[in-house]
């Protein structure tokens, strides 16, 4: 008789609790611009300074994290996850160096189209001289047209190169 009895009330409880819980969840506030990256997902193309075909791919994770793909013509590729964290958008980058500088915005609350990350902190350094990203820049012309600017220190010494992407159709 007892067992019915629980067995009833847990599921009364749960299906109750299941719609609060539900509308919790959906209230809590988008931030555009992570809605932004979010509208990148897709296949990129273009070159760099260098006159290097880059490819790039973005894909939007189940957990609302934006994981870009990054892929020089004949060089390693590399991986960036972007991710909010509260007004902030964080950039976690996974080098064909071989270390993961972790850069971030300034205060974020409206879709820009343009986001400048500064280095929070970066891993794996063998030295404090070794070449490393120091700062990406992300325009967002369009929903068709992206600009990266990536700059590294090395020695002391700053370096950029412009990667300029469209949208493959």
């Amino acid at each position: 008789m007892f067992r019915p009895l629980a067995l009833v009330a847990f599921t009364s409880c749960f299906l109750n609790c299941s719609p609060l819980c539900a509308q919790n969840h959906a209230t809590s506030p988008a931030n555009p611009a992570i809605e932004e990256f979010k509208s990148l997902a897709g296949e990129w193309e273009g070159k760099d300074s260098h006159g290097s075909t880059i490819h790039i791919s973005y894909e939007v994770l189940p957990s609302g994290v934006v994981m870009e793909r990054l892929q020089p013509e004949h060089e390693p590729g590399m991986l960036t996850m972007y991710s909010l964290d509260g007004d902030h958008i964080v950039a976690f980058h996974f080098c064909s160096q071989g270390n993961q500088p972790v850069l971030k915005t300034e205060t974020l609350s409206t879709a820009t189209g343009k986001y400048e990350f500064t280095l929070e902190h970066a891993y794996g350094l063998k030295s404090s001289g070794e070449v490393h990203m120091v700062q990406l820049l992300v325009t967002i012309s369009d929903k068709d047209h992206l600009t990266q600017v990536w700059t590294n220190l090395h020695n002391g010494k700053r370096s950029s190169n412009t990667i300029t992407l469209a949208r493959k159709k």
